[in-house]
């Protein structure tokens, strides 16, 4: 008796070691930086959006240099299989966009992080005319610094993502625009009291946030599209949204609005 529960407990084991063997795995580029709340809702979502589509992966995390257009190159060449990122159409080139709003439109309501000691001059700001005297820093190769200077807007574009928070800091910059969804757990993560956030307005322009695939897997871009969709359909999508992100001060504020001529 003691054998043939043996065996039994051998082949379960062995049946799921093999089942975990033969689930494909999918490669998720992981950034070499501090994880923030944006991150981590992306995660789970990725995580939620493939169980609702019934697609049973094994997911690994390969570690890439924290620049937006060099993990899509890795994805075009098949280094890994899966990203996110702001659209454009020069990105949408390079791998499969899963075309799902991934924060909803919000990564396009962008506040203003500054240093305290400017807050008077900034909250009186009431125009996009009156902000253009002022000079912004952003990511050299990210979507929005050339949304921003299409505007008529002074942007600085700077490789190194914790620099940009130094230089408004040291006052070699005036502000640093942040999406309503990156900033407040940004500064948090500073935890300077030198810096906040100006209170009375935000910018808007269309933009959308994608899930990126590497083109040789169009099997899971199809998977995540489905997934997502039963999401939003199901609330389930909504739900993670606010349980993340605290979206009150744009009821509270004004916008100022601008266009994005790459949307």
């Amino acid at each position: 008796m003691m054998k043939i529960l043996m065996y039994v407990c051998l082949i379960v084991v062995t049946s799921c070691t093999f089942a975990s063997q033969s689930k494909p795995t999918i490669y998720v580029a992981k950034e070499q930086r501090p994880l923030y709340d944006r991150d981590l809702f992306l995660y789970e979502l990725l995580q939620q959006a493939l169980i609702a589509a019934e697609y049973d992966v094994n997911i690994e995390h390969v570690k890439v240099h924290p620049h937006q257009q060099r993990t899509l190159m890795a994805l075009s060449k098949g280094r890994v299989d899966l990203h996110w990122s702001m659209t454009s159409p020069a990105r949408e080139k390079l791998a499969i966009a899963v075309k799902f709003p991934l924060f909803d439109g919000l990564i396009g309501k962008r506040v203003l992080v500054i240093h305290k000691a400017h807050y008077e001059q900034f909250k009186s700001i009431t125009e996009l005319a009156q902000l253009s005297r002022y000079t912004a820093v952003q990511g050299h190769d990210w979507p929005d610094t050339k949304i921003l200077a299409s505007n008529g807007l002074e942007v600085k574009p700077i490789a190194n993502y914790q620099a940009m928070f130094d230089m408004v800091l040291a006052k070699k910059a005036d502000y640093f625009p942040r999406s309503i969804v990156e900033a407040q757990s940004e500064l948090a993560s500073q935890n300077n009291p030198a810096l906040m956030i100006v209170p009375d307005y935000y910018l808007s322009y269309p933009a959308r946030f994608y899930f990126f695939v590497n083109k040789e897997n169009p099997e899971l871009a199809t998977k995540l599209a489905q997934g997502l969709k039963k999401m939003r359909e199901s609330g389930a999508y909504h739900d993670l949204l606010v349980r993340y992100f605290d979206i009150d001060m744009l009821s509270s504020s004004h916008m100022l609005p601008l266009t994005n001529p790459f949307y």
